[in-house]
């Protein structure tokens, strides 16, 4: 085994820890804004042990779908993860045309989840999976953009490749397409994660929820899967943002994780920010938000040198 796959290695458990410490890290800043103590920065860990403890609980309405679900989601998001790459040292797992991959994982995610919330008969359910489904075309579009951007100014369909360090001649430094790149990316980080102001992952009104309303009659272990994968899907795309900023700017190899670690971290208090500073948009709102995040994403595209 090679000293670089160790460390792609070890960079894979680390994220599998560590993924539900950043939504605890943007509750405590979401705490601090509100003067409120707040929650342990551990209570995701807690949460998830308590779920993993107790039975699942199964409509006879639902089909073996319902509860593979959960499963596949969480299977898709681990295969995305192994496909990120470790800044300076690789991926776990990569080959030309990874990113494609990398991009239809996340499809898959929301694909299983809309088709068991359909599976429950509920109205309600079915209403999230429509908001969803009509959301995500405007989300997808977005992110195919910024994937085409990186992929036309590196001459690679491989995230390992296009976030080698010896790519830092692309000089985004120099140009304001990063800035633009990284605002789209975190605009549809928001979308994809169900944060504010599109979605509010800690309501419990169904009327307004989006996601959280298509996984209301999951329970148990099957729930701990989707929390848990939301933990890693945040994650991913905290990372992946992190691999845009610090691909840019030269570094020692050794410290390029350090510095991602420490934009993931900033990233996440940002979310935080965000949450405590601004009211979810009307739903109406919502697609041209996400337009908008596409035209940031093309104007990169088109003034990248």
């Amino acid at each position: 085994m090679s000293l670089s796959f160790l460390f792609r290695l070890i960079f894979f458990i680390i994220s599998l820890l560590a993924a539900p410490l950043l939504l605890g890290l943007i509750v405590r800043v979401k705490s601090f804004f509100a003067g409120r103590k707040g929650q342990p920065l551990l209570q995701p860990y807690y949460d998830l042990q308590r779920l993993w403890r107790k039975g699942a609980v199964y409509s006879k309405s639902t089909s073996p779908i319902f509860y593979l679900a959960p499963m596949i989601s969480l299977a898709a998001i681990l295969a995305a993860l192994a496909l990120l790459p470790l800044p300076g040292y690789g991926a776990l797992f990569s080959f030309s045309g990874d990113l494609i991959l990398f991009a239809y994982l996340f499809g898959l995610v929301r694909f299983v989840t809309i088709l068991a919330a359909l599976d429950t008969a509920s109205s309600f359910e079915g209403m999230g999976a429509s908001r969803e489904a009509h959301f995500a075309i405007f989300a997808e579009v977005a992110f195919f953009i910024t994937l085409a951007t990186l992929a036309r100014f590196t001459g690679s369909l491989s995230l390992s490749t296009i976030f080698e360090n010896q790519l830092v001649q692309i000089n985004y430094a120099y140009s304001p397409a990063l800035a633009l790149l990284v605002v789209s990316l975190f605009v549809v980080m928001l979308a994809e994660n169900c944060r504010i102001p599109v979605d509010d992952p800690t309501t419990h009104l169904e009327l307004t929820m989006i996601h959280e309303v298509m996984v209301l009659d999951h329970s148990g272990p099957d729930f701990a899967f989707i929390l848990y994968g939301a933990a890693l899907k945040l994650w991913i795309w905290a990372t992946f943002i992190a691999l845009v900023v610090i691909s840019s700017f030269p570094a020692p190899t050794w410290l390029q994780p350090l510095v991602a670690l420490g934009v993931i971290v900033l990233i996440g208090v940002l979310i935080g920010v965000v949450e405590s500073t601004m009211a979810r948009l009307r739903l109406t709102h919502v697609p041209q938000l996400l337009i908008g995040a596409s035209v940031l994403s093309l104007l990169s595209f088109i003034i990248l040198r």
